[in-house]
């Protein structure tokens, strides 16, 4: 399965920016990518694995639910 790199905007607007075979080349990419973005840009820069485009951003879409705290 491909890493996908994307970009988050305001509004939950997503671009993909960039697609990788291996982990470590799209890690890179999103350190080179989130180094070189402005200051005042706040845009996410995220990298996601999966199998497709469609599913990637689905994943990216989907809230995550937050951690229960309390008694094991």
């Amino acid at each position: 399965m491909p890493y996908y790199v994307y970009r988050i905007s305001e509004g939950n607007k997503l671009q993909r920016l960039d697609q990788h075979a291996k982990y470590r080349e799209a890690r890179d990419r999103v350190r080179e990518i989130r180094a070189e973005q402005a200051k005042d840009d706040d845009a996410l820069v995220r990298l996601i694995h999966a199998s497709s485009e469609i599913e990637a951003e689905r994943l990216l879409l989907t809230p995550r639910e937050a951690p229960v705290e309390g008694d094991d």
